[in-house]
């Protein structure tokens, strides 16, 4: 399938996902965001693909920000749609897919964005990034999970000072509050970003769906029963055969 605003490209077992909006820094609007549900929805079946690259175009933005044009004269019903549809068609689908999507934040990741990246599984970004939430500042606050995944990765003070404020913050300051994952030169940041991803995929791609699943529940009362029960699920299967058998034969597995 040919698309107008995203790029994909395959990568031995991963695929890159390029956001290639540069006249707008990437701004997220109807259409790219309709366009990157539809490619995750292939790659989830895709077994040939083990893990995902989120990333921008140029080395200014990773994503700026969602395309305000578009929602600048809603009412109440109008933004809720699009607040509950974004989450069903692009950003809960992210958190939930059965294979890892690792973000290269190449810059700035900015309101709907930032959400973006933290709807992935992982975050690398690169040097120059710069990470924020400027919703209050257009009266508004973060609509595409904003409020609810950043306390989740910083805590409540930082998320709270992040949004209150508006205030943009630095690639490092970013790592240090564990926002992002590392932090790279930006002609080093998809190499790094590739190289994780070649860690992942040479892994068992049910154990890590399971796993991906499993730690999405690890802040709700099913976290335990769920681990409980997939690690008992994947006794049975023959990732797990393999992966022994491996260990045991002193050989590398073949998943």
């Amino acid at each position: 399938m040919s698309y107008d605003n995203i790029l994909l490209q395959k990568e031995d077992k991963s695929v890159i996902i390029t956001i290639n909006r540069p006249e707008s820094l990437n701004a997220l609007n109807a259409k790219t965001i309709q366009e990157l549900s539809s490619a995750l929805d292939g790659l989830n079946e895709d077994a040939s693909c083990r893990v995902i690259i989120l990333t921008g175009s140029g080395e200014k933005s990773f994503v700026a920000g969602a395309d305000i044009k578009e929602f600048s004269d809603f009412g109440r019903e109008k933004a809720e749609e699009l607040s509950r549809s974004g989450h069903q068609k692009l950003f809960d689908k992210i958190e939930n897919m059965t294979k890892p999507v690792i973000a290269a934040i190449n810059g700035f990741a900015l309101g709907g964005g930032l959400e973006l990246a933290m709807a992935c599984h992982i975050r690398y970004a690169s040097e120059n990034a710069k990470l924020g939430l400027p919703e209050v500042t257009l009266g508004l606050i973060p609509g595409y999970g904003g409020t609810q995944r950043l306390p989740k990765l910083v805590g409540k003070g930082i998320a709270n000072e992040m949004i209150f404020s508006a205030k943009m913050v630095s690639a490092q300051r970013a790592k240090e509050t564990g926002l992002v994952n590392e932090v790279y030169p930006i002609e080093e940041l998809l190499t790094k970003t590739k190289e994780l991803a070649h860690l992942i995929a040479r892994n068992s791609p049910m154990a890590i769906s399971k796993a991906v699943h499993a730690v999405n529940l690890s802040d709700t009362d099913k976290g335990f029963e769920t681990e409980i029960s997939y690690f008992g699920e994947l006794f049975d299967l023959d990732d797990k055969k393999e992966g022994v058998s491996a260990f045991l034969e002193k050989r590398k597995p073949e998943f």
